[in-house]
């Protein structure tokens, strides 16, 4: 497998994954490390799978500066399915959460936390069709809430928290499914972070839960086994068999990335590949972005030609031209470019310079 029989992949999710990763998880598909086996076929209590297990997590929680005081989960569903945990773990407290509504994600998790306890809207972007994040002046809390809860990074419509909201007392709880490992990190100042493994660190299946110890043990009496944080926090993530090849793929993704400067590093790189596509629709009159300027995603950059037509053209060239998944998402309609981690940047350089063509064939 080389480069060149790549496509340039701006999948939102399941995303690319670094060619180095795949190529190595290839070497060691049928013998890893002269096991004589797979690791999709390994006992997830042998000593040579808790090691892979053991190493990932350590070097997780280095790369991320994880506290002592707070524990690093691996769980099965996805991110989605944290709509659901968040609540049944932890909104007993008081029976209330206030929830910030910024995308179509946030609205699903408020949704679903309503089936537990009483949830106030504590801001919305909703007024303008999700293309802003509110300021910290707009978001309103009580005090007495057991969590706010926030999505980092909003993937449909391409916006992003440029900062931590302050919560008071309030645990503070973030979906950070579409950016973590892109920005450096307070741990101490959250709760619970929890983010889908498909975008920034792994194939999908797994979503990483950080949770503050204290926060945990606290569920409501009909939480499932398996939702339950303090099961999972005893049980070491083996409560029963944790995915272990989403695991295995988050170790080489973590160990490649450390080759990229850590997090760090990373986020320089990040910064780098947006401003080559803010550029060219900030310079341009034809393309349109989609999200206000202060609030703009590094991930996933939302913008629209001045037509649906000429969007649908867009589409149907690019695939022609070595790319795809540029479509935006159906809720949100027009074009997106979603530019993870593992997107190099001569991928982004390479669709900068469609987009100028383009521009210059259809204005």
């Amino acid at each position: 497998m080389s480069s060149t029989d790549r496509i340039h992949n701006f999948s939102s999710g399941p995303s690319m994954l670094p060619l180095s990763v795949l190529e190595e998880a290839a070497a060691e598909m049928t013998n890893y490390q002269g096991s004589g086996m797979s690791v999709m076929e390994m006992s997830h209590r042998s000593q040579v799978y808790i090691d892979i297990f053991n190493e990932t997590k350590a070097n997780l929680k280095r790369m991320l500066k994880v506290p002592d005081t707070h524990e690093i989960i691996f769980m099965q569903g996805g991110a989605t399915l944290q709509f659901s945990a968040v609540p049944l773990n932890i909104i007993g407290r008081t029976k209330k959460a206030s929830y910030a509504v910024t995308g179509n994600f946030s609205d699903l998790a408020m949704k679903e936390a309503k089936k537990y306890g009483e949830i106030t809207v504590a801001c919305s972007s909703e007024d303008k069709n999700h293309s802003y994040i509110p300021q910290q002046s707009d978001i309103k809390i009580e005090g007495d809430e057991s969590y706010f809860y926030y999505c980092a990074n909003n993937t449909i419509y391409g916006t992003e928290w440029k900062y931590v909201p302050m919560t008071k007392d309030v645990p503070l709880v973030c979906d950070m499914s579409s950016n973590i490992l892109t920005v450096p990190l307070d741990i101490s100042k959250f709760g619970i972070i929890f983010a889908g493994a498909q975008k920034n660190m792994a194939p999908a299946g797994m979503a990483v839960v950080i949770i503050d110890k204290s926060l945990a043990g606290k569920e409501l009496p009909f939480t499932p086994k398996l939702l339950s944080y303090q099961v999972m926090i005893d049980s070491d993530s083996m409560h029963n068999t944790p995915p272990c090849y989403t695991i295995y793929m988050l170790g080489l993704v973590l160990k490649w990335l450390e080759k990229q400067g850590g997090v760090e590093g990373m986020e320089k790189i990040k910064i780098e590949k947006a401003k080559i596509l803010y550029d060219v629709i900030d310079e341009s009159e034809f393309y349109r972005g989609c999200a206000e300027t202060a609030s703009r995603s590094d991930m996933n950059i939302t913008f629209r030609t001045p037509s649906e037509e000429l969007d649908a053209k867009f589409v149907k060239e690019t695939v022609k031209a070595g790319f795809d998944n540029l479509k935006g998402h159906r809720v949100a309609g027009g074009l997106r470019a979603s530019i993870y981690n593992a997107m190099p940047t001569d991928g982004v350089v390479a669709l900068a310079a469609f987009m100028r063509d383009f521009e210059q064939t259809n204005r």
